[in-house]
């Protein structure tokens, strides 16, 4: 999650803006986030409907083939990152955007597929939802009223990241293991982090015209949480 980019610009940091612009920059953000978060959801209900994406998608988790889901997502994940951070173009950072929240859409649809048709629990994922919209709203806000700056915890962020996909990547080679309830609680915190750290970013290490990068990290983050927030509710339902 880079949140600077390579060119040269005349806007200032949101920290350094008057008032007025730094207030437009926050609203901007969150309005793209919001819009992010509202395409995914529309894209994944279509995909978990559309029998012809959903069945090849379930059917290669199904199989032990999650790694090529997995390999896509990392590679369109980059590409929009890079696109929205790095271009000096509105459109390329629009189309960073939206190339990562399909492809967010895309690997959610194994999951979501388990939970709707397979389990036939719907209500997992409005659970899910609003556990994660509440805890990231109560994280957003702490950032915001105390304006404090999480941009010290980008190396641990980045090695307990790489650790985690590292094990993720080991759990699937070898069908053994099985990373439990602990693994999704400490992927929970790891997403928190990322929210606490992204949300720091917008106050004090974006630009005023990084609306678009900054709308694409904090929902990275969220979409994080989601997924392990939905395994966590899977998991304590199952022990019911």
């Amino acid at each position: 999650m880079n949140y600077s980019a390579n060119y040269e610009t005349s806007n200032p940091f949101a920290i350094d803006a008057v008032r007025e612009e730094r207030a437009a920059f926050i609203r901007n953000t969150y309005a793209h986030l919001m819009g992010a978060i509202a395409i995914f959801a529309g894209l994944l209900y279509i995909f978990c409907n559309t029998p012809a994406i959903r069945e090849p998608l379930f059917a290669l988790m199904v199989n032990g083939q999650w790694w090529i889901i997995l390999a896509g997502f990392i590679g369109a994940s980059w590409l929009g990152d890079w696109w929205a951070n790095r271009s000096t173009s509105l459109s390329t950072q629009y189309a960073g955007l939206m190339l990562y929240t399909v492809a967010e859409a895309v690997i959610f649809v194994p999951l979501v597929t388990y939970v709707w048709f397979i389990l036939g629990k719907p209500d997992i994922l409005v659970q899910a939802g609003l556990l994660t919209l509440i805890t990231f709203g109560g994280l957003t806000a702490y950032v915001m009223f105390t304006g404090a700056d999480f941009s010290f915890m980008r190396g641990f962020l980045m090695l307990a990241g790489l650790a985690a996909m590292g094990l993720v990547v080991v759990s699937m080679l070898f069908g053994g293991i099985q990373l439990g309830i602990w693994f999704t609680i400490a992927m929970l915190g790891l997403s928190a982090g990322y929210i606490l750290y992204s949300t720091s970013n917008v106050l004090h290490h974006y630009r005023t015209d990084q609306h678009v990068a900054a709308a694409l990290a904090l929902f990275a983050a969220v979409a994080l949480m989601f997924w392990y927030m939905i395994r966590l509710v899977i998991a304590l339902q199952g022990r019911d």
